[in-house]
């Protein structure tokens, strides 16, 4: 499968955003899907996963984000709310085709695809 993600952008804190992880040549029904976000500085971390029929989220987005697939433009969203400006990183989308346990969910060495980054910015 290969990946693009699109959608960051500036944004006010408080604010919102949608990103959107587009896959091709596979459906990406067939594979658990994160989102990972680095910040300058700093390591990479996973902010939310789909994995089969249950969903994950890093406590700090808990509430804020939501993920979510589309089937028809087998795509994975994250609509992102009320965000912050530490909530500002490098947004990348991750795919993993195999059973996994749910303890390596947030870890970016269990996932096989990666799609480019997209900036997001919170920032007055």
């Amino acid at each position: 499968v290969q990946l693009q993600a699109f959608g960051g952008g500036l944004v006010q804190p408080g604010g919102s955003l949608t990103l959107s992880c587009v896959g091709s040549r596979s459906s990406l029904s067939y594979y658990g899907v994160a989102w990972f976000r680095q910040a300058p500085g700093k390591e990479r971390e996973g902010v939310s996963c789909i994995y089969g029929g249950s969903t994950y989220y890093l406590d700090s987005v808990k509430g804020r984000f939501t993920i979510s697939r589309d089937i028809a433009k087998n795509s994975i969203n994250l609509q992102m709310n009320n965000l912050k400006p530490e909530d500002t990183a490098v947004y990348y989308c991750a795919a993993v085709p195999a059973r996994v346990n749910s303890g390596r969910l947030f870890r970016p060495s269990t996932y096989d695809y990666w799609g480019q980054g997209t900036l997001v910015t919170v920032s007055s």
